[in-house]
């Protein structure tokens, strides 16, 4: 009994399919590797933006941010050290407040509550086992806030 048509070509397509992989399999050993070889990256950069005047002006600081040769993500550990394209996260410090807090999105930075004045945030890209790789210091004005906001009160 004959195969019907459609069954021929899913035949035909599957066996596209396998020579195609084993043609690539061949010339595999000649192409340069998918990944850069960590100590041949480019060393990572941090480029911190101004606060967004906006939120700014209700207090709220909202810092923008890129990075170039590292990848923000919420890996930590010694073995994500060796990972191609480089991994890391953020150290956030706010003043000379004794504490960091690790930003792990490319998400903006996000910071209420400070008191009016002026104010220095430190961001620094860590590699997973926390070692800083580059930083960036964004100094920023909290305005004071006029009193008496229509909250309805």
């Amino acid at each position: 009994m004959p195969l019907p048509s459609r069954h021929l070509a899913l035949a035909a397509a599957g066996a596209a399919f396998c020579v195609a992989s084993w043609a690539q399999s061949g010339t595999d050993a000649v192409r340069p590797p998918a990944v850069i070889p960590l100590a041949s990256e480019a060393a990572p950069k941090l480029i911190a933006y101004p606060p967004l005047a906006e939120p700014l002006a209700r207090g709220v600081v909202i810092i923008q941010y890129r990075t170039e040769n590292a990848r923000i993500m919420p890996v930590f550990g010694n073995k994500a050290v060796d990972v191609s394209p480089r991994l890391g996260h953020l150290h956030v410090t706010i003043d000379d407040w004794n504490g960091t807090w690790a930003h792990t999105s490319e998400d903006p930075i996000i910071v209420v509550g400070l008191k009016p004045g002026v104010h220095k945030v430190r961001l620094e890209i860590a590699d997973p086992s926390h070692k800083i790789l580059a930083s960036e210091t964004v100094t920023v004005t909290v305005p004071e806030q006029k009193a008496g906001g229509s909250h309805g009160h």
